[in-house]
């Protein structure tokens, strides 16, 4: 997990037991196992509706270019687009043909990466991204300057995964390509 993440959780969650500790209700009644999943549940409810609110207010990237119009074929069809949990510097795009990573708020960096040439995926997610359910996806590719990229704090991973990898696989198939390993 992302230790901005957990370290945000983890200050949610003191607030939480701070305004419990300065409300003055006589909780010694309620065991401890309860009330530790009392404030677990709501930090995690706090830290889903911020994102929800944050993500109401992010911007969708640039519309993609026709390329029917160019000559160059069928028309790229964006396939998911998201961002990162409680962020709202960064945005992803998968397309039939790339991942397109948007960096920043006035001014940005963007980063692309042909379908292609990705030739491993995979995904990952710890016990407090599980109960967020976000996790992270990790992107190999042949690309020289950045053959490493993670996705940080996807919702919903699994179903991230396998359109990206659904996605992959049909690019190679369009162009004709076929990756074979060495035995």
């Amino acid at each position: 997990m992302s230790t901005n993440i957990e370290q945000i959780r983890n200050s949610v969650r003191a607030r939480i037991w701070q305004t419990f500790a300065q409300s003055g209700v006589d909780l010694s009644s309620v065991p401890k196992s309860d009330l530790e999943s009392l404030v677990d549940q709501v930090t995690d409810n706090v830290l889903l509706e911020v994102d929800a609110l944050l993500g109401e207010r992010q911007d969708v990237p640039e519309v993609l270019i026709n390329r029917a119009e160019t000559g160059e074929g069928e028309e790229e069809q964006i396939l998911w687009q998201g961002r990162p949990f409680l962020s709202i510097f960064d945005y992803y795009t998968i397309t039939t043909e790339r991942l397109r990573i948007v960096h920043g708020f006035l001014g940005k960096d963007h980063e692309n990466i042909e379908l292609v040439r990705i030739n491993d995926l995979d995904w990952d997610h710890g016990v407090f991204e599980r109960a967020l359910g976000i996790g992270d996806i990790i992107v190999n590719s042949v690309d020289e300057t950045q053959p490493r990229i993670v996705l940080r704090n996807v919702s919903d991973p699994a179903k991230v995964y396998e359109i990206f990898r659904r996605a992959m696989l049909d690019a190679r198939k369009r162009h004709h390509i076929i990756y074979e390993q060495a035995l």
